[in-house]
């Protein structure tokens, strides 16, 4: 019971962020407004639930992702995973629209 449990709710997450990522890929003003406005606030809420269930105990380990026998270290992949999409992520630089492909250009326009 619990591997196809496992299996919908993870197709269900996945389906769930298919759609937000092709509303943001393809959405209008007023569809990307809704969603923002919707989902990012959920999308944070999420995020923190699941870092505070991995913050660092005393010793400095992650309870979450420590076993009985095999302490893991603070900060996690989870910590790590994060960093890399909320903060390094946002850091990066955009490429320069001429090393753009002409799909990300005008993905409408390119089947």
């Amino acid at each position: 019971m619990d591997a196809i449990l496992g299996t919908v709710l993870r197709s269900a997450v996945r389906e769930r962020l298919d759609v937000l990522s092709e509303l943001a890929n393809r959405g209008d003003a007023a569809s990307l407004l809704s969603v923002a406005r919707t989902e990012i606030p959920r999308l944070i809420e999420g995020w923190r639930t699941l870092l505070t269930a991995h913050e660092a105990d005393e010793k400095g380990n992650c309870p979450e992702c420590s076993g009985r026998r095999s302490p893991q270290a603070a900060p996690c992949a989870v910590w790590r995973s994060a960093y890399d999409h909320l903060v390094a992520g946002a850091l990066a630089p955009s490429p320069a629209r001429h090393q753009l492909s002409a799909q990300e250009l005008r993905p409408e326009l390119v089947p």
